[in-house]
């Protein structure tokens, strides 16, 4: 089995810090459910602002709120306005990796929604794996290396 991403919520920005509240990130139920992030869920948080990585687990604030709160001991790692990456796991079988199509949100500095995307991996005619990052519509976008210039040589 291995650990891959099951879901994400990519920028959203911190409403609120509670530490007094007990431990976990209280986010809103339409993202949560337009990701597939579960209540109780445990994920991932990586704080772009701070680089700090933190795990805690999901439960459900007001619906419609954007609410990004982080609670107790999580509190110490973000302030209110940090941008946060927030990925839950699923585990699978290696060959199960192309039935899986995990949605990305991103979202604008008011936690709107901007983005609905999805990653989806399969194999070419020889059988490696290839990576895509689909669009609302399934149409592909660039991926960063591959947008980026082969010319410059890193030694």
């Amino acid at each position: 089995m291995r650990k891959v991403i099951g879901g994400k919520l990519h920028g959203i920005r911190v409403t609120e810090a509670n530490l007094e509240y007990h431990g976990s990130i209280t986010l809103d139920p339409e993202h949560c459910e337009a990701a597939g992030i579960l209540p109780l869920e445990f994920v991932e948080i990586w704080n772009k602002n701070s680089g700090a990585r933190i795990s805690t687990y999901v439960i459900l604030g007001k619906r419609g709120s954007k609410c990004c709160v982080l609670n107790g001991a999580a509190a110490r790692t973000c302030q209110p306005g940090d941008e946060l990456i927030i990925c839950s796991s699923i585990y699978v079988e290696g060959a199960g990796i192309k039935d899986l199509s995990p949605v990305v949100l991103t979202f604008d500095e008011a936690n709107n929604v901007v983005e609905h995307l999805r990653y989806s991996v399969s194999h070419d005619d020889e059988g490696r794996y290839q990576f895509a990052i689909l669009d609302e519509q399934g149409a592909q976008l660039p991926t960063p290396l591959l947008s980026r210039s082969s010319s410059k040589r890193v030694n």
